[in-house]
């Protein structure tokens, strides 16, 4: 089968090729809709309408120059991990993985319970409860995690088309306000609620352990000179314009599907299907329970990928290419992430609650501390050579960088009460 045309893209590749030389970042992005983009983005139109349409901007623009970074420190120099071990010693480099992979362990911990309750939901099966279905997917990821996951990518960039392609419809059918639209995009906050979704926004959009994840793999996709860097970069756009352009529909269609129909919160975790079920019927409400299982357990892979890849690079050469403590890490941090029952029982954190502020603490926490690090090394002479960062690329970093560092600084209090307190 040949793609006759793909924006730009030889028009003479085949699908195996395409996937060969593409891909890579919509693993990246597919993986942060898993993490809960969905739900988020939803919340954010149902609770203020159009108003944080600039949080998804600049989220996206966060997270495609991050990734541009983090790649060209892999194509030029090594891994971010690897970087750390460098600069802070290897000591000091793996208590900070560690302490980063809280925050994966966290995501892991809302996957799972995320994944659980749209069994349930799905199946019907209310008098089972999530909890046993929780702990499931976590031992089904400890297994395909371990075996080899060849299909991901291809998995991945069909469920992130699918989920476009469902909520442009919907957005398009639902005939939002058009200037309430273009107001959404410039930059205001009306509380501390609405400055923690817009960082749940960032963190889950701006997914940090992909930092890590895109210098350690894009050698899997041959990229390892200047001459790769427009393929690189052509991979990002295509991938985050595609989830860009997704999360705005689903906070449009939100805002104008559910918010007028009365919802002011996610009631339930059938409540964001709403929107598809009342444009398309109900059957939509299937192909969304489907859609955000099936992207809820895609990302808890990668997701505990990056601690596997992280600690060992920070530890030493000697560790780095270990198999048996990659396999032993995933493990471990699968299996404590399976323990979402126990934060719902000894927390209080309802499903919803866990979905929404577990990436706000990774927006607040891990996604700064990586932002910081990653533009620390791409203006490395040492490591990068003559490829650092020009003065332009360093204003554009830095500008984002630091929205990263205000968001975590005006949130954090609140999101880290949230999370200690029973919920939202």
């Amino acid at each position: 089968m040949e793609i006759k045309s793909f924006t730009g893209l030889a028009p003479d590749l085949t699908i195996t090729e395409l996937f060969q030389q593409y891909g890579l970042a919509f693993v990246m992005v597919a993986s942060y809709f898993g993490s809960g983009s969905v739900f988020i983005a939803s919340s954010a139109g149902v609770r203020y309408g159009y108003g944080l349409l600039w949080a998804v901007v600049g989220a996206v623009l966060l997270g495609f120059m991050a990734q541009d970074m983090s790649a060209r420190l892999g194509i030029f120099g090594e891994s971010l991990a690897a970087f750390a071990r460098k600069r802070l010693g290897s000591t000091v480099a793996t208590i900070l993985m560690v302490l980063l992979a809280v925050g994966c362990i966290a995501w892991t911990l809302e996957l799972t319970a995320a994944v659980g309750k749209g069994v349930v939901v799905l199946l019907g099966l209310h008098g089972i409860g999530w909890h046993p279905f929780a702990y499931l997917t976590g031992l089904t990821a400890m297994v395909i995690g371990i075996l080899g996951y060849d299909m991901v990518e291809k998995v991945m960039v069909t469920m992130m088309f699918g989920l476009l392609i469902a909520y442009v419809v919907v957005a398009g059918a639902s005939s939002p306000d058009l200037v309430a639209v273009s107001k959404g995009f410039v930059p205001a906050i009306e509380s501390a609620g609405a400055m923690a979704l817009a960082v749940s926004i960032l963190g889950t959009t701006a997914l940090w352990p992909n930092f890590f994840l895109e210098s350690q793999l894009v050698e899997n996709k041959g990229w390892t000179s200047k001459s790769d860097v427009p393929t690189m970069r052509r991979d990002l756009s295509i991938g985050y314009a595609v989830g860009g352009v997704t999360t705005i529909a689903i906070v449009v269609a939100a805002a104008a599907v559910l918010r007028p129909a009365g919802y002011t919160h996610l009631e339930t975790f059938l409540t964001p299907g709403r929107a598809l079920a009342n444009v398309l019927g109900e059957w939509a409400m299937v192909v969304f329970l489907v859609g955000t299982l099936a992207a809820a357990f895609n990302s808890i892979i990668p997701i505990m990928w990056a601690p596997a890849y992280m600690i060992p690079e920070a530890m030493g050469e000697e560790f780095a290419e270990s198999t048996r403590l990659f396999k032993l890490i995933y493990v471990i941090g699968v299996g404590v992430g399976s323990l979402s029952p126990l934060v719902h029982q000894y927390l209080g954190l309802s499903v919803i609650d866990m979905i929404i502020l577990f990436p706000a603490y990774n927006g607040v926490v891990g996604l700064p501390i990586t932002a910081l690090l990653l533009f620390w090394a791409v203006n490395d002479s040492d490591v990068m050579g003559e490829y650092t960062n020009g003065w332009k690329l360093n204003i554009l970093n830095s500008a984002l960088i630091l929205l990263a560092v205000y968001s975590a600084w005006s949130a954090g209090r609140f999101v880290i009460n949230a999370i200690l307190s029973g919920g939202l």
